[in-house]
C-alpha cells in the first residue's frame, strides 16, 4: 500500500527544488468569500468600482489569500502528515499583484536543515516558496520555518 505523505525530516535536502500541482485559478469567489471570511473590509479587494479608480484599476486579490494558497500548494508534497508545527515566517513580498482569473504556481526551495535541539525526534526545515502567475511573474515569495518529524520518531 502507498500512502501520500510529506517528507520526514531526514528526507529534506538542501537546494532541492518542488514544482507543485496543480496550480490554482483565483475566482472572484474566492477572494470574496476569504476576503470576508477573514473580517479585512479594504476596498480594494471588494469594491469594483472604488478599485477601479486606484493605479491599478481593477480589484486585487488579497495577499493573505495569495499566501495561503501559496504555501498550502506545498503540502501534499512537503508537509502532510509530517509537520509537527509552522514555527514562523520571514521576508514575505508580494512584487506583483494577483488579479481575478489569475493562475497561480507554487514552488519550494529546501534552505536547510537542522535537528531540534529541544525535540528529540524532529528537525527545522527552512523553506522558500515562490507563486508566479500564468505568466511566469512572481507575485509573492516567503521564507517559512517548519517543525518537521523524523521517521522514526513519528506517532503512528
Amino acid at each position: 500500500m502507498v500512502r501520500q505523505r510529506g517528507l520526514w525530516f531526514e528526507e529534506f535536502e538542501e537546494g532541492t527544488v518542488y514544482e507543485h500541482a496543480p496550480g490554482r485559478t483565483v475566482t472572484e469567489a474566492d477572494n470574496v468569500l476569504f476576503t470576508t471570511l477573514t473580517m479585512n473590509t479594504q476596498s480594494l479587494h471588494l469594491d469594483a468600482a472604488w478599485a477601479g479608480r486606484q493605479p491599478f484599476g481593477q480589484r486585487l486579490v488579497n495577499s493573505m489569500f495569495t499566501l495561503s494558497t501559496l504555501v498550502g500548494a506545498s503540502v501534499a508534497q512537503l508537509t502532510q502528515g509530517t509537520i509537527v508545527a509552522n514555527l514562523g515566517f520571514e521576508e514575505v513580498r508580494f512584487p506583483h499583484p494577483l488579479h481575478h482569473g489569475d493562475t497561480l504556481y507554487s514552488s519550494s526551495e529546501i534552505l536547510g536543515t537542522r535537528p531540534s535541539s529541544s525535540r528529540p525526534g524532529q528537525g527545522i526545515v527552512r523553506i522558500k516558496h515562490v507563486g508566479r502567475n500564468q505568466d511566469g511573474v512572481v507575485v509573492a515569495e516567503c521564507t517559512r520555518s517548519v517543525l518537521v518529524w523524523s521517521r522514526d520518531a513519528a506517532p503512528q
